[in-house]
């Protein structure tokens, strides 16, 4: 699986949204990704790529494309 696949499937997964969704998405857009959704997303994420987000990143972490910056700071490209 791809890091993207990987990375789109936490917030499939983690959020319950359909991946054609995840463009454009920010943080409280949608109900479930509220203060715990968004807990959810991160330990998927950290589970997916073997990482431990910094809680900076994690308070940063506001949009699907914010996640993709943030996660190349842990040399993952996605």
């Amino acid at each position: 699986m791809s890091n993207l696949e990987l990375y789109n499937k936490a917030f499939v997964d983690g959020l319950g949204v359909e991946e054609k969704e995840l463009p454009g998405l920010e943080y409280q857009a949608i109900p479930s990704w509220d203060s715990v959704g968004h807990m959810n997303l991160v330990a998927a994420l950290e589970d997916a790529f073997d990482i431990m987000m910094d809680t900076d990143d994690i308070i940063d972490f506001s949009s699907y494309e914010k996640g993709k910056e943030i996660m190349a700071k842990y040399d993952i490209t996605i």
